[in-house]
C-alpha cells in the first residue's frame, strides 16, 4: 500500500462545512496526529480525503465495471 504522504494544501477555493459523524476512537487518532505532527484535525481530514479520491477504485454494483 502507498503511503500517506502530507504535501501543500491543493483546494484554495472558499470552503464550506460539512458535518459527519465518527467513531470516537477514530477521532481521538486523528487528535493524536495532529498534536505530532502539528496540521489542525480538519487538515488531516482533508489530506486523508485527498488521498482517498486519489487512489479510490469505484466499482459499479450491476456490472461490477470499474470507475476511475
Amino acid at each position: 500500500m502507498p503511503k500517506f504522504r502530507i504535501e501543500p494544501k491543493k483546494y484554495m477555493e472558499e470552503s464550506t462545512v460539512v458535518s459527519m459523524r465518527m467513531p470516537r476512537d477514530m477521532v481521538r487518532e486523528l487528535d493524536g496526529i495532529a498534536n505530532t505532527t502539528g496540521y489542525t484535525r480538519t487538515e488531516l481530514m482533508m489530506l486523508c480525503l485527498e488521498f482517498s479520491l486519489k487512489h479510490m477504485e469505484v466499482v459499479q454494483k450491476e456490472s461490477k465495471e470499474r470507475v476511475e
